[in-house]
Parts: C-alpha cells; structure tokens; sequence
C-alpha cells in the first residue's frame, strides 16, 4: 500500500505550483510591475519625446501595464481556495490525516513540524477567505475603505507564506538528507507505508 495517494499527491504538487504561482505574481507586482516605478519610467520616457502626462495619467498607464499579470493573480487565488477545499476533504484518507495521527509518540522536532503544518493551513485558509473577500468587496456590500483595511491584513499575513515556503523546501531537503532518506522521491512516487 501507497504511503501517499495518487490524490494527495496530485494535489500536493498542484497546489505548490498554485502558491509559487501567487507568490512570483506578487513578487512582480511589487519590483517589475510597481506601479510606483513604471509611472515614473513612464513619465520619464514620454518626456524624452515631448509627450507630457500627468501622475494621475502615469499611474493609469502603469496599473493598466500590470493588469493581465494580476488577472493571473486572481485566477490563481481562485485555483488556490477550490484546493483548500479539496484538502479538507482529503484529510478524511489516510493519506492526509497520516501526519497528524499519533502525535503524543512523535519527538518533539516532528511534533513542531506537524503544528506549523496546522498553523500554515490556517494562514492559507485566511489568505483564501481575506483574498475571496477583497475581491468580492462589492458583492458583499463592503465599502472600499474596508476591502482595503482587509487587503492591508491579507498583505501582512502574506509575510508568513512567504516565510514558511523556503523554509518546508529546506526543510524536507534536510530531512531527505538526514533521516527520511526518500522523502522526496516518496511525494512523486507515492511510497511505501512502513
């Protein structure tokens, strides 16, 4: 029997490539495709050849640039909540409740691992909700000072995303290399449950 399901893994990898995907538009958003920079590149640019535009005008142009980039953005945060969901109900298989099982025995390094495991989903559950919500704001008949306040939330709490990712690849990069030789190899193939 497979330590990890065919389903769980899909969804595994799928999902890590939804949230790098999240990530890298953000991390565009805010170097390549700051609105800040493009207008003033913009403004600079079309003075060389004698076409003057307003900051107002500038900043258009350059939100209008990022536009499609962000589209990706929301696409993605749409992808990203349906996987939350399925998540939770792949935490009814063996499969996703494994690591979560006996945790009274587990040394204290895995007890740590399995509560930030717990400690991520609730983070990725908020940035879900806080994500949904910023951008249903009128729908909901929120005011657009509100979708801001909860965009400001979301983009704080967006820190701990970008903490824990580099940190599970060191980490099960160490563990590959320490005492869960395969562990890996185990998320691809799907293993061996000892």
């Amino acid at each position: 029997m497979k330590q990890w399901r065919l389903d769980f893994r899909v969804w595994h990898w799928v999902h890590a490539t939804v949230i790098l995907g999240l990530l890298g538009t953000v991390f565009l958003r805010k170097t390549f495709l700051s609105w800040r920079s493009n207008s003033e590149l913009l403004t600079q640019k079309l003075s060389e050849i004698n076409i003057e535009v307003t900051a107002d005008q500038a900043k258009t142009l350059a939100t209008a640039i990022r536009a499609p980039m962000w589209e990706w953005h929301i696409l993605l945060g749409y992808a990203f909540a349906v996987l939350l969901l399925w998540r939770l109900l792949l935490f009814f298989t063996q499969s996703g409740k494994s690591n979560y099982q006996n945790f009274k025995e587990k040394t204290f390094h895995k007890k740590m691992v399995t509560m930030s495991y717990i400690v991520f989903y609730a983070v990725l559950i908020f940035m879900a909700i806080t994500g949904l919500t910023i951008h249903f704001y009128e729908a909901l008949s929120l005011t657009k000072d509100t979708a801001h306040d909860i965009k400001e939330i979301h983009e704080l709490v967006y820190n701990a995303v970008l903490i824990f990712v580099p940190l599970h690849i060191i980490g099960v990069i160490v563990a590959e290399n320490r005492d869960e030789k395969g562990v890996i190899s185990d998320m691809i193939h799907g293993g061996s449950k000892a």
